[in-house]
């Protein structure tokens, strides 16, 4: 596709207030055909579309930490990116408790140009629950919030390869391992952040573990891992692989997470530091294989594959329109700043506009944003996660 038939493309977000977005098939059908649009539900039956949206309400019951799993473990070796992080950590109110109408998201996934639908996707909402000034707000002193339970919502992206089944997995599996983790006895001494990290880096090492000890797949087989976990004051993001999240704000999008790559100067060093190699061959690829330099699995590519997470941890601001968490079928099309046009145009007109339906202004922005992909010829599943971050006011239900 030409510069020109771009162009066009991301004109058409002008007009896309008016898409029927009752279902991601008629918001797609104009591109993808019933072959092409074919995507795995949780079932892990095939169906024409995956799709998915919802609301997270401001007050959410989830489980109080107490009964999380305790037991202490080994801490395995963390990267930590404190990618932004601003005065606002020390407020009185944290962002999201503007939000009275909570927190509203949406999801598409779909098998693009690809024969077999590798991606897979996880929305938990309330996963957990914990103290606010464990998740870095309302710790400003005389704050009065910072010893109130708050819930935690947690998304994921899990990107297959040499087949489904550890993405799924991951998708079952990753959350639950995260939140026993941070539950247990030998971490719960910790500062906040350094909390968190251990508990991302033992869940994604245990999670990889589980692979083995459960025979979910050959060693042939592995999953990149992007997660997000959103308080109302912070984001919270650990990343394996080349899926990413980004930030999208009214001028600028802020990448929560960088690509793994083999090339990457700090990963080509660690993996030639072990005895391995990275070949180019259609790309930087380890052993010349596999394009990522951490994952899930690919066992037989240790110790040049590794499942230790790079985390960070981002401050919530009001300049703040949503959160894309996607696979590389959108990222290999798309850059930041182009999804982040995208969205946050959307977002703010889709806002303004009277709603028509019950269907939330991510969802749509997902659709959309998958209708690009794929109209840019992504050659890969497409799955995307539009996280609403915007402050709306709570409307009162008509009589």
């Amino acid at each position: 596709m030409d510069a020109i038939d771009d162009e066009k493309q991301l004109d058409r977000v002008d007009s896309l207030h008016d898409l029927d977005s009752a279902s991601t098939t008629s918001g797609l059908s104009s591109v993808l055909s019933s072959d092409d649009f074919r995507s795995s539900s949780s079932s892990g039956d095939i169906c024409v579309t995956s799709s998915s949206s919802g609301e997270i309400p401001a007050v959410i019951a989830a489980e109080a930490v107490e009964t999380m799993i305790a037991s202490v473990v080994d801490e395995p070796p963390t990267t930590t990116m404190t990618l932004t992080v601003s005065e606002a950590a020390a407020r009185r109110k944290c962002v999201g408790r503007n939000n009275r109408a909570g927190v509203q998201w949406g999801l598409t996934s779909v098998i693009g140009r690809r024969r077999e639908m590798e991606d897979a996707i996880a929305v938990k909402p309330g996963f957990m629950s914990t103290r606010c000034d464990q998740v870095g707000g309302c710790t400003a002193q005389g704050s009065r919030t910072s010893g109130e339970i708050s819930p935690l919502h947690f998304f994921g992206v899990y990107d297959g390869h040499g087949g489904s089944q550890v993405a799924k997995f991951c998708a079952e599996r990753m959350h639950e391992v995260i939140a026993e983790e941070w539950g247990r006895e030998g971490i719960n001494g910790h500062e906040w952040q350094k909390r968190w990290e251990v508990a991302f880096s033992n869940g994604f090492q245990r999670t990889d573990n589980e692979v083995v000890s459960e025979a979910v797949a050959t060693d042939m087989v592995g999953s990149t891992a992007v997660v997000v976990v959103l308080s109302g004051c912070q984001i919270i993001t650990s990343n394996c692989g080349d899926s990413r999240a980004v930030l999208c704000q009214r001028t600028k999008a802020i990448p929560l997470t960088v690509d793994q790559k083999p090339d990457r100067q700090d990963e080509l060093m660690r993996i030639e530091r072990e005895g391995g190699k990275v070949i180019n061959w259609m790309g930087a690829r380890v052993l010349g294989v596999l394009a990522m330099s951490r994952a899930i699995g690919d066992r037989y590519l240790r110790p040049w594959i590794i499942p230790v997470p790079e985390i960070s941890f981002t401050t919530r601001s009001d300049e703040d329109e949503c959160v894309v968490v996607a696979s590389d079928g959108l990222w290999d099309v798309m850059t930041n700043e182009e999804v982040g046009q995208v969205a946050c145009h959307l977002l703010r007109r889709l806002r303004r506009s009277s709603p028509t339906d019950d269907t939330p202004p991510a969802q749509i922005v997902a659709n959309n944003l998958t209708e690009i992909a794929y109209g840019r010829n992504s050659s890969d599943n497409i799955s995307v996660i539009v996280i609403d971050l915007k402050a709306r006011k709570a409307n009162p239900q008509r009589q």
